[in-house]
């Protein structure tokens, strides 16, 4: 943190204190201190992934999800699911929409779980995938099972997605439930704080 200072005079003796210091000084010495920072703040974005289709581009995709401390929201398909169909637009149109930047941004992709290779390497068993379409958040890394939804009703409803998708974004890689205790879903999503 840098401080800019509008006398000149007391600048240099105020310079070598902490910044708590420099505070006190610049009110007793009637001088005013601006802070300002030498990066700027970014917004959240949501970021859309390619399809899944094998075990590295799903751990990449974590990676990068963990690494930005936002969740990673995973729906899991085949390439025979009729409901697939009409979900997955519906998801993706939801988080290119801006869904869930306010509350910290998410990450999207498809996990196609009939390709060779995400059947090969068991990811379906590994997260407890027993229906298809499925949608599992991740944060830091960690499956959220809790939050996991299989009914078609909810998956097919606008209103619920777009609160659920909110929910997981107040995630930022803090594990646990997202919701605020005002929330509709805070009972069923997370404990009270």
């Amino acid at each position: 943190m840098h401080f800019l200072f509008t006398s000149g005079r007391q600048a240099g003796r105020l310079l070598r204190r902490t910044p708590t210091t420099v505070a006190v000084a610049c009110n007793q010495f009637g001088l005013s201190a601006a802070s300002f920072s030498t990066s700027r703040a970014v917004a959240a974005k949501n970021q859309i992934y390619q399809s899944v289709r094998n075990l590295d581009q799903f751990h990449t995709y974590q990676l990068l999800s963990s690494s930005s401390r936002t969740p990673l929201l995973t729906l899991w398909t085949t390439s025979y699911c009729p409901t697939c169909r009409v979900v997955e637009p519906m998801v993706r149109e939801l988080v290119e929409t801006g869904v869930g930047e306010q509350e910290g941004g998410v990450g999207f992709c498809t996990v196609e779980y009939d390709a060779p290779d995400v059947m090969e390497a068991g990811l379906g068993l590994t997260y407890m995938i027993n229906s298809i379409p499925t949608l599992l958040s991740f944060d830091a890394q960690e499956a959220q099972t809790q939050t996991k939804v299989t009914d078609g009703r909810q998956l097919a409803n606008r209103k619920f997605l777009e609160e659920w998708i909110r929910n997981e974004a107040r995630r930022h890689g803090n594990r646990g439930g997202g919701g605020s205790p005002t929330s509709i879903f805070s009972g069923l999503f997370g404990k009270l704080k």
